[in-house]
């Protein structure tokens, strides 16, 4: 009873005090103890904060190819790394295809057995926040704009609807314009930094090559917003009014339907493709000089490399219309569910959100979205480097849960125009009105 004792000696009490007091202090000198363990444990790992009272295991689902460099650093760099730092809290990282951990999120928010944490396609957030099964970080987290602040804002534009944010931006991408170094330089083209030369480009590049095959200006493997969204952008339309709410006036506006009419004029003069099937798949034919330019991500670097490593290419900003040069956004955000353990997954969030963390994966070809790791010498030469100036004009597509069912009407409607089934005019004029009918649903 080394409580009692102590006070013994600085009063003087009766026996009967002592013995009415002498439960409570065996308590105490009990929690004492308890507390001057933890406070070893505690200088023990070098951390300043106590170990959690009670273990915790983090379920992160995510689609990091199992085989692939960001996987082997998240599992032998990043977890290790962040267990030590976090005593008490263990992270059970689990690899999903890409489509697969889509389906298996929505089997298992039916089932109450969703993970805590994922890395969600930016395009994935809209939907699985209408479903209510997201965390409003901005609601949540007290310290939710210290750490956003730290990152690049058009990747957070990703995860805000509403007014609130549901997730933190993990990695960003965008398209950029490749164009064939000698092919340009035989026809006697610039290199297009408008989109009036873009299109002129594109028709002088065509024609046949020296052994008689076809040659286009410029391939597009798809016409879904992806792909369409930089024309429709830079030339000053766009898919929705700035409040998403409203297609009509804007997918349907002068600018939206001369965006896709370009597009129409081009495929009816030979000058592009690359949608329909059958066509040269984009590598090959841009490795074997049947495709003289493409929009494309930074993972075109690497499989360019491995399949014509002798190509001569180049690359350039996306060419400015009336709305400048603008570019779509891609990429990975992280996410929490609201039936996780929400302080030890924030603070996974946190710091796979970090500049270390950031810098880490950047290693892999993982384009950052923390500041300070954008500014880093691992990132100013990584292959990537290129894409940094284009990244802070891109956009995000609408953050709409019925994007899916727009983008696949745009789609549709599209390549309608392109095959001369109908105007651009009319074919946005009725995709206008159907998007609005997913709007007010929203």
């Amino acid at each position: 009873m080394k409580k009692c004792s102590g006070r013994i000696q600085t009063a003087i009490l009766s026996a009967a005090m002592c013995m009415a007091l002498a439960g409570s202090m065996t308590a105490g000198a009990a929690e004492s103890s308890v507390k001057d363990e933890d406070s070893v444990k505690t200088q023990a790992s070098g951390t300043e904060a106590a170990a959690p009272s009670e273990e915790v295991t983090l379920n992160f689902w995510h689609h990091y190819s199992a085989q692939s460099p960001e996987n082997e650093t998240l599992m032998n760099d990043l977890i290790p790394k962040f267990e030590k730092e976090h005593p008490g809290i263990t992270v059970n990282a689990v690899s999903h295809e890409w489509a697969d951990l889509h389906d298996k999120i929505l089997i298992s928010a039916q089932s109450d057995t969703l993970p805590d944490v994922a890395r969600l396609d930016s395009a994935w957030v809209p939907e699985f926040q209408k479903m209510g099964i997201l965390v409003p970080l901005n609601q949540e987290m007290s310290d939710f704009g210290d750490v956003s602040g730290g990152l690049l804002e058009s990747a957070m534009t990703t995860a805000q609807i509403g007014g609130d944010s549901y997730a933190l931006a993990l990695n960003t991408n965008t398209k950029i314009l490749y164009y064939n170094v000698q092919g340009l330089k035989d026809a006697g083209v610039d290199v297009p930094k408008t989109m009036d030369e873009f299109a002129e480009a594109c028709r002088k590049l065509s024609g046949t090559n020296k052994n008689g095959q076809q040659v286009w200006g410029y391939d597009e493997p798809g016409l879904s917003g992806w792909n369409l969204c930089p024309f429709i952008w830079s030339m000053g339309g766009a898919i929705t009014n700035e409040d998403q709410t409203k297609a009509t006036g804007y997918l349907n506006g002068e600018k939206t339907v001369a965006a896709i009419q370009m597009f129409a004029d081009l495929a009816k003069e030979g000058a592009i493709t690359g949608w329909n099937s059958g066509d040269i798949p984009m590598t090959d034919g841009f490795g074997t000089g049947r495709y003289m330019m493409l929009l494309e991500g930074p993972w075109k670097v690497s499989e360019l490399a491995g399949a014509y490593p002798d190509l001569e290419y180049a690359v350039a900003p996306v060419p400015a219309g009336d709305g400048g040069s603008v570019s779509v956004l891609g990429g990975e955000d992280i996410g929490m569910f609201k039936s996780a353990h929400k302080d030890a997954a924030w603070k996974f969030m946190k710091f796979m959100t970090s500049e270390y963390a950031q810098e880490a994966m950047a290693k892999c070809g993982q384009i950052p979205c923390n500041k300070e790791a954008l500014e880093s010498d691992t990132v100013k030469k990584a292959d990537f480097a290129p894409y940094i100036e284009q990244l802070k004009t891109a956009k995000s597509r609408p953050t709409v849960a019925s994007w899916s069912e727009i983008d696949s009407k745009l789609s549709e409607a599209v390549t309608g125009v392109v095959n001369g089934d109908t105007t651009a005019q009319d074919a946005m004029d009725q995709l206008a009105a159907e998007v609005d009918e997913l709007l007010a649903e929203e």
